[in-house]
């Protein structure tokens, strides 16, 4: 990896891969031009040196927003927002639900109508990135609760493009390919529509002439982009999905920087959503569960870029997750610790401080600690006790 000076980085200029802060932090993602607010803040921070794989390059078009998005709520949330949590998570729930209706319209209509209306799915992409930006971790822990849909590959596409569009936040896309990356993301599996229902809705093993046979969606799916005029970076998201870094992917065993970014994106939020969802041959691990396994990187088959930035996007403890403090408390993670993602902000369920309000706090590695995930009879426990 190369080092930059501070003094060569030029506002209207790009890099061509990712540019790096000390400790491996990202800085900008590839297309995402320098402004000259970020040197300012880089030369107040006395930060002299970032680094990169890639190359300089000068701006031809001023990319929109190239600041915007990075927000989420990332300072932890005082127990007076935690007390106002329930009332916006009644609304952020209803309209994830909406969302989730309209994607399962958009699977719906292409089966019964070989209908694709590509500019409303980018007009639902743009209103999903502003929701997610503002409201991230009340998103995720709305996801967490929903109840999952008999349509996996419905629920599957919800998910995926929630978390690849935070990925992308945290990677500092730009806007306008954050909403293109929701959109891929949507559409990753559509070409499992064109297989017969019972290989992907099948409630056990499949056979090894069946799993053939489900390789072949991405190629599906592409082809379906394709004739619709879709753009390329989104078709190339739906066709390298499932490829992996190390080559040992499909369908066309590429490795590393052969796989365009969204698709290395995509392969990590459909990855962690796969194992942390009951799907018709499986039940859903937890959250911490399916983070150790992404984390793990069994033979090198993710982007660890793209892997850090989903770590330090949901916490090793996913948002959303029920857990045990070391107090002996349950409590649920409500947001990720922005300083180390090993201790995540958790509220405590059952009791509330003398005012009423929630009890939020940051776990710590001296103090308060999450001990583990609750299991399945701790849940119904805390369900009976609290109806939570």
């Amino acid at each position: 990896m190369n080092a930059i000076s501070l003094r060569d980085l030029k506002p209207n200029t790009f890099f061509t891969k990712f540019l790096f802060l000390n400790g491996g932090f990202v800085l900008l993602a590839p297309e995402t031009p320098v402004s000259q607010e970020l040197v300012n803040r880089l030369t107040k921070w006395e930060f002299r040196e970032m680094a990169s794989d890639g190359q300089a390059v000068a701006s031809i078009v001023e990319a929109s927003s190239t600041e915007e998005g990075a927000g989420g709520n990332g300072s932890p949330p005082t127990a007076a927002e935690g007390a106002a949590d329930d009332e916006r998570l009644e609304s952020i729930r209803s309209v994830y639900d909406k969302y989730t209706e309209f994607v399962e319209s958009v699977y719906n209509r292409f089966v019964a109508k070989n209908e694709l209306d590509w500019k409303e799915l980018l007009a639902k992409m743009k209103g999903l990135y502003e929701l997610v930006a503002e409201n991230r971790r009340l998103i995720l822990r709305a996801q967490a609760s929903q109840v999952p849909l008999k349509n996996y590959l419905v629920s599957h596409a919800v998910h995926s493009s929630i978390i690849s569009i935070i990925l992308g936040i945290t990677l500092k896309l730009p806007v306008f390919r954050l909403i293109e990356l929701g959109a891929a993301a949507v559409l990753h599996e559509m070409g499992m529509v064109k297989l017969p229902p019972q290989l992907y809705m099948a409630g056990r093993p499949l056979t090894p002439l069946e799993k053939k046979s489900i390789t072949t969606h991405p190629v599906l799916g592409y082809n379906i982009l394709k004739d619709r005029q879709v753009p390329l970076a989104v078709c190339l998201a739906v066709l390298e999905h499932h490829e992996r870094m190390n080559g040992s992917g499909y369908p066309r065993s590429l490795s590393g920087d052969k796989i365009s970014l969204y698709a290395r994106i995509i392969m990590v939020a459909c990855s962690f959503d796969a194992v942390t969802s009951t799907r018709p041959h499986q039940e859903a691990r937890d959250g911490y569960a399916g983070m150790v396994d992404i984390l793990r990187n069994d033979g090198k088959q993710y982007d660890e870029t793209v892997i850090k930035a989903l770590v330090y996007s949901l916490s090793i403890y996913p948002i959303g997750s029920q857990v045990l403090l070391t107090n002996g408390k349950f409590a649920l993670v409500v947001d990720v610790n922005p300083d180390n993602p090993r201790f995540p902000v958790v509220q405590i369920l059952g009791a509330r401080m003398p005012d009423g309000k929630e009890i939020v706090l940051r776990t710590a590695e001296t103090g308060l600690r999450i001990l583990r995930p609750l299991t399945k009879a701790e849940t119904e426990q805390l369900k009976e006790k609290t109806g939570t």
